[in-house]
């Protein structure tokens, strides 16, 4: 399985990004896929997961301004951000995961100034 995440950048307070990962590989429609965040001197956090079926789970810290969804024709998992706020810049990284381990993407950096 590889990932490919796009779409960070540096945003104002407020704003909005939207984060892109592209999957490849065997069966990777059918894993749970998620985003995590890695803030500097932090340890990386799950900041949403997403089943194959659609069901969603995120962390308190951005329930409500964040969305998680997912393309399976296209293998392609989303991350709407919303409200953006200075505490949510982070490393953010797309992850798959399969029967036996975890797989990670690259890793787009998300920057929101106050």
């Amino acid at each position: 399985v590889q990932l490919q995440a796009f779409g960070g950048g540096l945003v104002q307070a407020g704003g909005s990004l939207r984060l892109s990962c592209a999957a490849s590989g065997s069966g990777v429609s059918y894993n749970p896929m998620a985003w995590y965040r890695q803030a500097p001197g932090k340890q990386r956090e799950l900041v949403a997961i997403i089943t194959s079926s659609g069901s969603t789970n995120y962390a308190d810290s951005v329930s409500g301004r964040f969305t998680i969804s997912r393309d399976n024709a296209n293998n392609t998992v989303y991350l709407q951000m919303n409200s953006l706020k200075p505490e949510d810049t982070a490393v953010y990284y797309c992850n798959s995961k399969g029967i036996y381990r975890d797989y990670w993407g690259q890793g787009t950096e998300v920057t929101v100034s106050s």
